[in-house]
């Protein structure tokens, strides 16, 4: 327990009734029901309910506190009658009744609402990129996408690979589109250039003798927008290997694709192992 929080919104059950607690989060939603007032309180893992009576002292400040405030509660948990329980959240069983808080973020009126899944102009949503980050479909993706990434690097060391950072500032180098270019602040008049693949540089670790590389390498191309990547930059799976032959790497990327959807992607997979012949052909063809 520190200052700000005993437990995350997503932490407290049954278990947990009767005790004191500790919660700092995001306001996410209000419902006054006249003698009561209910807050939804978020944070990165999840949602508790917390509830004020009218006698409270705090009904007031809480009653006119703006959605998406940053408060710190202090309280006690209690059970929730059978017919209230929520069981789309993981603390529905229980709520939290609020004996005091502090407000630690104040914010304005929003210009997009956090606890809506509804579309907006893709201006609004990159204006207020932090505002659209918070809401749920959102986050989970952010979330996910951290969890895929550690899962490939685990797996790509179960199979032997050492991961390598490269150099982002470089020469330029013929790819398949143009460069973004940095001026140099030493040598007037002279550039770098941002890589648009790791290819030299995983070439010369090749070459150096380390056998197996990888890295989740960014990417930055002066190119239009595709519906796969962002303009201008995305990260990708980068792997060399020595001494093998190209039914050696089907394998590697065939295990870690088949196990990296087995453990994120509820469908069931088509085939769990690669149709050789179409890749060889889509690969020659590629070249």
């Amino acid at each position: 327990m520190n200052k700000y929080r005993s437990h995350n919104c997503n932490e407290l059950r049954k278990t947990d009734i009767g005790n004191k607690i500790v919660l700092s989060g995001w306001i996410n939603k209000k419902r006054d029901h006249g003698n009561l007032l209910f807050i939804d309180l978020r944070d990165n893992y999840g949602i508790t309910q917390c509830i004020i009576d009218k006698d409270n002292s705090n009904f007031v400040k809480l009653e006119k506190i703006q959605l998406e405030t940053v408060i710190n509660i202090n309280g006690k948990v209690i059970d929730r009658k059978k017919d209230t329980i929520n069981k789309e959240i993981e603390t529905g069983e229980i709520e939290v009744v609020i004996e005091n808080f502090n407000i630690l973020g104040t914010c304005k009126e929003l210009p997009m609402p956090v606890f809506s899944d509804q579309e907006y102009a893709e201006e609004i949503r990159l204006k207020y990129r932090f505002l659209d980050l918070r809401r749920k479909k959102i986050h989970e993706n952010i979330i996910l996408r951290s969890k895929v990434i550690s899962f490939i690097r685990n797996e790509m060391s179960k199979l032997g690979f050492l991961e390598f950072q490269t150099p982002i500032l470089t020469s330029s180098s013929p790819e398949g589109a143009r460069d973004f270019l940095v001026p140099s602040r030493l040598n007037p008049g002279k550039f770098y250039a941002l890589p648009q693949a790791p290819q030299q540089f995983k070439q010369l670790i090749m070459v150096s003798g380390f056998d197996k590389y990888f890295q989740i390498a960014p990417c930055f191309r002066d190119e239009d927008a595709r519906a796969d990547r962002s303009p201008g930059e995305f990260y990708q799976l980068d792997l060399e290997m020595s001494f093998v032959e190209q039914d050696d790497i089907f394998k590697v990327v065939e295990k870690l694709l088949v196990n990296t959807f087995k453990k994120f992607s509820k469908k069931k997979l088509m085939f769990e192992k690669f149709p050789k012949n179409f890749l060889r052909r889509f690969i020659i063809k590629i070249w």
